[in-house]
């Protein structure tokens, strides 16, 4: 896999990409939201770490600026904190998995595995914050309008149980394009999962 790490701590980010090395390709780095997205645009990384408290706008500055399409890499937000009012603003934003830095290199590299394959992934001790925060209230009536076509279909296909290579197949796109439109039906009913996905549905009537 090709990483980019962003991180205003030279230090830190040295750290890091001296324990990832050994396993993946650290292809880039970077110390502001700038410089991150020119290096994403130059390199197109699989995966980027991101750290939450950057200048100029922090992590979600970032997240904000990628395109919300399958040439965008996936982001795990890499930070010191496990307060609210940063984890929330970046799943919200876009990142797919949150992680505090005192996880150990093994725990890491499989955040960032789970992250690449388009899954969320969290801290253990932010996991059931995140459950919580992201599935209530229930979504309303209005933000399923919100879905595009195009989402409202992967959303029928994935309550259904079906995996991401066979909604590709039945809709015609590409695996990671299923990816994007996942993460965004997420996104906007405020869910964490394909579990949540199908008991969302269900409950609604979507699906038998």
């Amino acid at each position: 896999m090709k990483l980019v790490v962003v991180d205003d701590h030279h230090l830190f980010r040295a750290g890091v990409k001296a324990e990832l090395a050994q396993h993946h390709e650290v292809v880039g780095e970077a110390a502001t939201p700038s410089e991150a997205l020119a290096v994403i645009a130059e390199t197109h990384p699989d995966v980027v770490l991101l750290d939450v408290h950057l200048p100029d706008g922090g992590g979600v500055a970032v997240l904000e600026a990628l395109p919300r399409d399958d040439t965008a890499p996936k982001v795990l937000a890499l930070s010191v904190s496990d307060a609210a009012e940063d984890v929330v603003p970046m799943i919200r934003a876009g990142a797919l998995g949150y992680v505090t830095k005192t996880i150990d290199t093994s725990e890491l590299l499989d955040a960032i595995k789970t992250v690449a394959a388009g899954e969320a992934c969290f801290s253990p001790r932010l996991a059931a914050f995140v459950l919580q925060a992201f599935s209530a209230p229930a979504p309303e009536k209005n933000e399923l309008e919100s879905l595009t076509p195009r989402e409202r279909e992967v959303l029928h296909h994935l309550a259904r149980g079906y995996a991401y290579k066979r909604i590709a197949q039945r809709l015609g796109i590409s695996d990671r394009t299923v990816e994007t439109h996942v993460g965004n039906v997420l996104r906007k009913l405020q869910l964490t999962s394909r579990h949540e996905v199908s008991h969302w549905a269900a409950k609604r009537g979507l699906v038998d």
